[in-house]
């Protein structure tokens, strides 16, 4: 009996087992951790005072990680020497490589580095402080970094702060105290002590934590900010449970202020004129690049052919920064190697512009054919045409046309033109061999057209009805052969695109009804991606938008300064504030046949508090989480 109640012991314990190990597959799987580690003691003691060690040992509840401590964590005042963190088991340890200064307050925050080793879960938000001194400076200046032009949080940029008040300070020496921005743009800069600063942000390329290159986005505040704080009340709740409630506990906290800094960071304009590059990519074209844009061309004199009447310059910007050459004599462009001298304006050591004559020598990086290459090409072309012929085929002449793209959509927008893009400048163009007739009842009615060379683009051709569109009208647009004459010596074949306009019960409107904006502001229409559809000034405080898609959209306005129609960034040494942004609250859904009229008090809420979400291109670190942590979840079914 005692031999059967062993093996049945046996037994037991062994289907414990294959039950366990089957059961780690199973499909409800086990509970997720979601805690993250929680700090138990630290060398030296958190907010030790007379503090001279270097090295320091922080201990958590279970083993940890650190993410991107070099990106994350943020020591003040700043160190020169980078400082060695690392994690070890349930510990970090860090070794400080400056010399520690006298009397001061030094901060260690990890931001969301510190991380439990299983799950990832981070612990937020967590600082260490010590002191050199006798006093522990408990300050703290919080707010949000935002990007100026399209009110996008701005994550992992610092923010720092100036005890010395002078406006060389941000150009010239190291900030007294930083914080860095999360991925909501919120910063706190902590273990500040009392007195009145200057708070900047920066894009710290260099890391030697002042503005010196003018790559680096930059913020500033036009007021000082002189730290405090209150005593608060808040109410702690007590639960029996989930539904129950034990008991609320008031209890009062310090709350720091100033909490709700506004900085709106930009990138200076400079303007700092130089040859970038120049490049021959075909035989019949070269380009040049410049940094900035210039008040004139540059003065170009050939050094191997006569430069005299031989190009025809195409300004791709409309502001002499990118200009493309295109060669018109054959003799020149079958040169290998165009040697040239060109005069230009240059942006020397001292910001001053002076002349420059730099000499160039550019070779095609696609080789000119020769006159022997040309006309064995030729010779080949009429063998294959005289065999077609022998073979009866009816297609036996060949013709090269001048390739040109036509965009003639149909249905087309009431708003919309014809546009026609070449593939190389033209030399002329036959007007009178350009039609465009409209349909009325059964007979096609010919009607005036302008056609337009594009301002950015020489290549480019718009065709604008000498009328409005009607609505549902139908249209056709034709070209005879041979209107368009290349500046290769190719014409353009016939053309013929019939197109209808869409119906005036397929569009929608949106009317905004302003207030709080300059006298000068206009408002950019937005698509779901945040890109601009359409744009209209601020009259009499309405920004109308007729005959739009059905759709989704979002709207900003911007405070116009300088009147120019475009948003202009801020420029420190002048201390101009970048120009004001403001953001409708939530996307309109916009249906056909409809119109919406919507009020919009441009300063009714906060800056940060703004921008729809579902616009964000910079989604907040615990969001991603959530989702990755959904993701991995489903992924064990």
């Amino acid at each position: 009996m005692k031999s059967f109640f062993r093996r049945l012991g046996v037994a037991a314990v062994i289907g414990a087992a294959l039950y366990s190990c089957a059961s780690i597959g199973r499909l409800e799987g086990g509970p997720y951790d979601e805690d993250p580690p929680r700090f138990v003691s630290a060398s030296p003691k958190p907010g030790a005072l007379h503090n001279t060690k270097k090295k320091i040992a922080i201990e958590f509840d279970e083993y940890i990680t650190l993410e991107k401590p070099n990106e994350k964590i943020v020591i003040s005042p700043p160190q020169v020497q980078q400082p060695e963190i690392k994690a070890s088991s349930k510990r970090v340890l860090v070794s400080l490589q400056d010399t520690l200064k006298k009397d001061v307050t030094y901060t260690i925050d990890f931001g969301d580095a510190i991380q439990d080793n299983n799950e990832g879960n981070p612990l937020e938000s967590f600082t260490y402080t010590f002191s050199t001194g006798a006093v522990l400076d408990t300050m703290v200046i919080s707010g949000t970094l935002l990007n100026a032009e399209n009110l996008e949080p701005v994550k992992g940029m610092l923010v720092g702060l100036h005890a010395n008040l002078a406006d060389s300070a941000f150009t010239a020496l190291p900030f007294d105290r930083v914080g860095l921005t999360d991925s909501r743009g919120r910063f706190s800069i902590r273990g500040v002590a009392a007195g009145q600063y200057r708070i900047y942000a920066l894009q710290d390329a260099d890391q030697n934590y002042y503005y010196s290159q003018p790559t680096e986005a930059i913020a500033f505040n036009d007021s000082l900010v002189i730290p405090s704080s209150e005593i608060r009340l808040r109410h702690d709740t007590v639960w029996v449970d989930s539904l129950t409630i034990d008991t609320i506990i008031d209890r009062n906290y310090t709350h720091y202020l100033p909490d709700d800094v506004m900085l709106r960071c930009f990138k200076e304009k400079r303007f700092s004129q130089r040859l970038a590059r120049s490049e021959r990519l075909t035989p019949k074209e070269f380009s040049l690049y410049f940094t900035a844009p210039a008040d004139s061309l540059p003065v170009l004199k050939g050094l191997n052919f006569d430069e005299k009447d031989a190009f025809v310059i195409e300004q791709t910007t409309g502001r002499n920064d990118t200009l493309h050459y295109w060669i018109k004599d054959s003799l020149i462009y079958q040169i290998d190697t165009l040697k040239m001298s060109l005069s230009y304006l240059y942006t020397d050591s001292l910001k001053q512009l002076v002349p420059r004559t730099d000499t160039l020598k550019l070779v095609s990086k696609q080789r000119p054919k020769s006159e022997k290459e040309l006309e064995k090409e030729r010779k080949e072309r009429e063998k294959e045409l005289e065999k077609k012929r022998k073979r009866g085929d009816k297609d036996t002449i060949q013709v090269n046309f001048l390739p040109v793209d036509v965009y003639a959509p149909s249905p087309m927008d009431i708003y919309d033109y014809i546009t026609l893009t070449f593939q190389e400048p033209l030399s002329s163009i036959n007007d009178t061999a350009i039609h465009l007739r409209q349909q009325v009842d059964s007979l096609w009615t010919d009607l005036p057209i302008e056609l337009v060379k594009d301002s950015l683009d020489q290549k480019v051709y718009n065709v604008l009805p000498g009328k409005d569109w009607e609505f549902d009208g139908s249209y056709s647009f034709e070209v005879d052969s041979m209107a368009f004459h290349g500046l290769y010596g190719l014409f353009t074949d016939k053309i013929k695109k019939d197109f209808k306009v869409k119906k005036q019960e397929d569009y929608g409107a949106i009317f905004f009804n302003v207030s709080g904006a300059d006298s000068l502001a206009f408002v950019d229409l937005l698509d779901e991606q945040d890109k601009v559809v359409r744009s209209v000034p601020v009259v009499d405080g309405k920004a109308d938008f007729y005959f739009l898609n059905p759709g989704k959209y979002g709207a900003r306005l911007i405070n116009d300064r300088n009147g120019d129609g475009v948003w202009t960034e801020g420029d420190y040494a002048a201390k101009r504030q970048p120009e004001e942004v403001f953001y409708y609250w939530q996307v309109i859904e916009l249906k056909a046949n409809f119109e919406l009229t919507q009020t919009w008090n441009v300063k009714d809420r906060p800056l940060d508090k703004q921008k729809p979400d579902v616009l964000k291109k910079q989604k907040p670190d615990e969001d991603k989480k959530k989702k990755n942590n959904r993701n991995s979840n489903s992924s064990n079914y």
